[in-house]
């Protein structure tokens, strides 16, 4: 499963606090809204009751009152109903209305002992609310009022503040999003310079001035990339200089091999065998001073020129005794690019020479825009092998598996170090029908 990212977190983190607080906000004023709005209905009701009670209680005073005739007499609208328990009897205006059970047992027992009171009721699955006030005579005037319009109000409210508080969880979410990206913004570009580093930019510097809370961070950062860069920079001069230093007695030693060689008739047969073996391990020695030098300066800028590639391709075919319409060009391709000519021509020998080697012989060497690829008939390289097989003084199985022991393990690093000095990469597939596809990129090159 993949773990959540530290701006989603936060964000996350943002939104859920404001849907918090936007809830306790919605739930407390949703609260004192509907109290307040109960407590109005509640007052409005019982003084429309007492008002409807003591019209009730003039009209009933006489002999043999008309009781219908009274209740209707009242201007309760459609949201209100009234009963009147007179002489144990109950009386409504309306027929429909059951009045036996419409006041619960509780509010009854308190009227009938001469106290008035109120009670919240749901009457045919609406809210509604009684109120009863005892009359003259021991009868009891009660008022029922619909409160399903005020029911209907707070269900509005309670979407409405639903909605508010789901609007401010998504403004939280966005403003912690807008936040983290602000507050990441200097990791990010320490993540870059890191990227930048890693890439072979070892110039890439951090300005701790651009966030002071990380001044710290950037200059610990700009103080290992310091030290990393002198570490190389060490490292490569003391390559070049131990290459350097050797190449003059090897020089005398392969001068001397060769005149031995030369002479090797003359000499006995297990003489004659350890002047050749000698005269093989100087020659491979003396390549590996020329690549460990090449190698040292792989770091170095590239000095770009404009290069006819195809025609470069071409030459480094030739120069190898293989046929010049190996070089295939893309269509679309310029025939010009902005390189460095010594390090193209370089690489591209070391990837043709490889694949003569290890790899059955290249089968194409192809020019597209921005790229060159050589295509073997070998076995191809493996999965395993393809993360190292650039790595320095590293050799592919196919070497191991034919006992070549010529090669010195640097022309891959060496075809590496040349594609990252123009900003590009190498890298290795597997080529459709079989063996192995290298490929050097350079960004830039029709610049």
């Amino acid at each position: 499963m993949r773990p959540i990212g530290l701006r989603a977190r936060v964000s996350a983190a943002f939104a859920l606090g404001a849907l918090i607080l936007s809830a306790c906000i919605s739930l407390v004023s949703y609260e004192s809204v509907r109290n307040t709005l109960f407590a109005e209905r509640e007052r409005t009701a019982v003084r429309a009751t007492y008002y409807d009670a003591t019209v009730v209680s003039a009209g009933i005073g006489g002999p043999a009152p008309d009781v219908l005739e009274v209740l209707q007499s009242l201007d309760t609208g459609t949201d209100r109903y009234v009963l009147l328990h007179l002489d144990g009897r109950w009386h409504s205006r309306s027929a429909d209305l059951a009045v036996d059970t419409a006041v619960p047992p509780g509010l009854q027992e308190m009227t009938a002992s001469g106290e008035a009171g109120a009670q919240r009721i749901r009457r045919d699955g609406r809210p509604a609310l009684i109120v009863g006030v005892p009359l003259a005579g021991a009868a009891v005037f009660y008022e029922i009022v619909s409160l399903g319009e005020l029911e209907r109000t707070l269900q509005t409210l309670a979407l409405v503040l639903t909605a508010v508080a789901i609007m401010v969880a998504a403004a939280g979410a966005a403003v912690g999003w807008y936040v983290t990206r602000h507050a990441l913004r200097p990791v990010t570009a320490v993540a870059e310079a890191a990227r930048g580093i890693a890439g072979g930019d070892l110039t890439t510097r951090l300005d701790p001035a651009t966030e002071p809370d990380l001044a710290p961070l950037s200059a610990a950062f700009n103080d290992m990339a310091d030290q990393l860069s002198r570490r190389l920079e060490r490292d490569r001069r003391f390559a070049a200089d131990v290459s350097h230093e050797l190449r003059s007695p090897l020089q005398t030693l392969e001068a001397a091999a060769s005149v031995l060689d030369k002479r090797r008739d003359q000499l006995d047969e297990r003489a004659g065998a350890a002047v050749g073996l000698v005269t093989a391990e100087i020659s491979r020695f003396q390549a590996l001073v020329n690549d460990l030098l090449e190698l040292a300066r792989t770091d170095q800028p590239a000095h770009r020129e404009p290069v006819d590639v195809p025609a470069l391709a071409r030459r480094i075919c030739h120069s190898r005794d293989l046929p010049g319409d190996l070089v295939e060009t893309v269509p679309g391709t310029p025939a010009t690019w902005s390189v460095d000519k010594r390090r193209v021509e370089q690489a591209l020998g070391n990837l043709i020479d490889n694949a003569v080697r290890y790899g059955g012989g290249p089968i194409a060497v192809r020019v597209g825009p921005g790229y060159l690829e050589v295509d073997d008939a070998g076995p191809g390289v493996s999965e395993n092998d393809r993360p190292t097989i650039f790595d320095r003084f590293v050799r592919g199985r196919a070497a191991n598996a034919r006992g070549d022991g010529d090669g010195t393990g640097l022309g891959l690093a060496i075809v590496a170090g040349h594609a990252a000095a123009h900003g590009g990469d190498a890298d290795v597939t597997e080529r459709p029908g079989g063996g192995a596809r290298f490929r050097m990129t350079f960004p830039g090159f029709d610049a």
